[in-house]
């Protein structure tokens, strides 16, 4: 069953809220069990839930900024304040990165037997149980809203499992007298989360940049507007995204004899027609008459 408005927007607050709450909760913990233990992979998974927070606070910012309307100063739209957010993100993570990497490799070069290591498990236990309620409840969001917010979220906390699941196994195999387990692990950790500021800078930068969207996209919607009765040709695709908009401009061919409201209609079915496909979108129609194929003006009898 379809939600309304008001059950989309409410879902949509309630699922931002959960991830805030978890992320804040595993905070306190993991602050609290890397405190008493000292363990690196613990402040690596530290790290991360402070990144989860921040990262959603910044996104919630962000997303109210870049759903505000066009005005007279941003005829677009404001959509790239969320690519703005997402290369702040991407440098605070990065730099985290490189702080807990440092610190592991020094706790490889001087190896510490770990304190409080029962907590530290439990701690994570208590992290990967969260987690799973988190996602559960972001899968339903996504079933009935198609939120591609709620949608990179959750696959942001699903990799959070794993990395939870290896911080476990790092304390464990600390406990068992393996000392170095829990710097290496920390340090492969460091490693995830560079390359997610990495990827996280390359999408925003993309935006910023005005990169096309995706080839197989663009294909479609060039045989949507082709396909519309009357239209003989299209060309000069031109695609960009902001914020959760997709800008489109396309020429269509028309048969040069038509009368200009004829022209505009058929120009309006194919917007309409990548529309309907992609409701994301908003689409430039430019029509052209369609010139006639027959000997050129270079050419002369003989």
């Amino acid at each position: 069953m379809a939600v309304t408005s008001q059950q989309h927007a409410r879902l949509l607050r309630q699922a931002t809220l959960a991830s805030l709450a978890v992320a804040s909760v595993l905070i306190l913990a993991k602050g609290l069990a890397w405190w008493l233990s000292g363990a690196v992979s613990l402040l690596a998974g530290l790290t991360d839930s402070l990144l989860d927070a921040v990262a959603s606070f910044i996104n919630l910012l962000a997303v109210r900024y870049a759903l505000r309307p066009a005005d007279d100063d941003h005829r677009y739209g404001h959509g790239k304040a969320e690519a703005l957010a997402g290369i702040a993100q991407a440098l605070f993570i990065g730099g985290s990165a490189v702080l807990i990497g440092i610190q592991a490799v020094e706790r490889l070069q001087q190896p510490q037997p770990l304190a409080a290591t029962g907590l530290g498990v439990a701690v994570m236990l208590l992290s990967l149980l969260l987690t799973v309620a988190l996602l559960l409840f972001q899968r339903h969001v996504i079933r009935q809203t198609g939120s591609t917010a709620i949608r990179a979220d959750a696959l942001h906390y699903r990799s959070d499992l794993l990395l939870n699941s290896s911080i476990l196994l790092a304390l464990l195999l600390s406990a068992l007298g393996i000392v170095r387990a829990d710097a290496l692990f920390g340090l492969g950790i460091a490693v995830y989360i560079l390359w997610s500021a990495l990827r996280i800078a390359r999408e925003a930068t993309a935006v910023l940049m005005d990169e096309e969207l995706p080839a197989e996209l663009g294909c479609r919607m060039l045989e949507l507007a082709r396909a519309v009765p009357g239209v003989l040709g299209v060309h000069d695709l031109r695609t960009r995204v902001s914020g959760n908009r997709w800008f489109v401009q396309i020429h269509v061919e028309l048969p040069g004899e038509m009368s200009l409201d004829e022209a505009h209609r058929l120009g309006q079915q194919a917007a309409e027609a990548i529309r309907q496909a992609y409701p994301r979108a908003e689409v430039m129609v430019h029509t052209d008459p369609s010139r006639p194929t027959g000997p050129t003006d270079s050419q002369t009898s003989g």
